[in-house]
């Protein structure tokens, strides 16, 4: 007896757990698309009860709401599900003006629309709300390789990004490595072929990238490695600038390697005067086995050192360096005694809206 009531006593969780791996009488990916067809089937109700009262456009709010919620897979049955529905409200009206068939046309249109909407978003294979969230979510990605880790209260670092037309994503990002209690600042300044959203997925891979290699490499590699990486990509427009900063937080030793990007500009606090450090190197993604020259110099106390994107300083009707000259002159303007919020202040009153804008002000107090 004891045998087998131990035999039973063992056998129950097994039921238990089958029991509760019995299918749902709705999947849980279906319960809106099943709260969506009540809906749409108490509007068509009120539409039927009510014609003269209850107008058919009271179809287009479930029809709204599953283009924002339901998938590709499931919007196009819900649209063909809709119009039927539209059908028979159409049957009960007692009378067809020209009013209702403009309603008709309307409710009709919408749902072609909302059809094209899902065979596009099929390519993404989520809903819009999700689509919309996934987007989001790579955008704060791209921000977050830039954020400037702690630094000893003796240096202060900010970062601008503006992108053209005011979108949230741009071609322009930055990438920064460095640890709580490290004596050394890495900092990479990208501008990627494009602008706009049209940089902006480039942009994206690039980041996570460069994210992986700076930091992981000595300075003087960092740039040949990004450069073989481009290479691979194959891209049509697959090419980038950028500026490199190695910053030792102890000495106030740096190094500056750039790739077709626009010079480092340094103040010195003794002088007053900004220095323009010019340096060579090609383009990312366009040259095999390509070479990139040292810019050394040291951030004393009170120094001040400004990396920026082509955007700040480049205009159609404007060489470069004249841009450089009038991005420093105003520089000598803005930070004049107090470099907090420098960053914005200069990328705000700088460089065309019509082109992405990235800056980093570096200041040794």
């Amino acid at each position: 007896m004891t045998a087998r009531g131990d035999a039973d006593r063992a056998a129950r969780p097994s039921k238990l757990k089958v029991a509760r791996r019995r299918p749902r009488l709705v999947p849980r990916g279906n319960r809106t698309l099943t709260l969506l067809v009540a809906l749409t089937v108490v509007a068509t109700m009120v539409v039927l009860i009510w014609p003269t009262n209850a107008p058919m456009t009271v179809l287009i709010v479930p029809l709204l709401l599953g283009s924002l919620l339901l998938g590709p897979r499931q919007l196009p049955w819900f649209v063909v599900f809709v119009m039927v529905m539209l059908m028979l409200a159409i049957v009960r009206q007692r009378e067809i003006t020209p009013r209702i068939v403009l309603a008709i046309t309307v409710l009709y249109l919408l749902c072609f629309i909302v059809l094209l909407t899902s065979f596009r978003r099929s390519r993404l294979g989520v809903a819009g709300v999700q689509g919309e969230s996934m987007l989001v979510d790579l955008r704060d990605r791209i921000l977050s390789q830039g954020k400037i880790p702690e630094l000893p209260d003796t240096w202060l670092t900010e970062t601008a990004l503006r992108s053209a037309g005011g979108t949230p994503f741009a071609g322009d990002f930055i990438v920064s490595v460095g640890t709580p209690g490290a004596d050394r600042l890495e900092i990479v300044v990208v501008d990627v072929s494009g602008k706009g959203e049209q940089a902006g997925t480039r942009a994206l891979l690039l980041s996570g990238a460069f994210g992986g290699l700076l930091g992981a490499l000595p300075p003087a590699d960092f740039l040949p490695a990004a450069n073989e990486y481009l290479l691979r990509q194959g891209w049509e427009e697959g090419f980038a600038t950028a500026a490199h900063l190695s910053l030792d937080l102890v000495t106030g030793a740096f190094e500056v390697r750039t790739a077709g990007h626009p010079p480092p500009a340094q103040l010195d606090a003794g002088s007053g005067r900004w220095t323009v450090h010019e340096g060579e190197g090609p383009v990312l993604g366009l040259i095999e086995d390509a070479e990139f020259l040292t810019i050394a110099g040291v951030l004393r106390p009170g120094d001040a050192l400004l990396l920026y994107t082509d955007g700040m300083v480049e205009t159609p009707k404007r060489d470069i360096s004249l841009g450089i000259d009038r991005m420093l002159g105003q520089a000598e303007s803005l930070l004049r005694g107090e470099f907090d919020g420098g960053a914005d202040r200069l990328v705000d009153s700088l460089g065309s809206r019509n082109d992405d804008r990235a800056l980093v002000l570096i200041h040794r107090r």
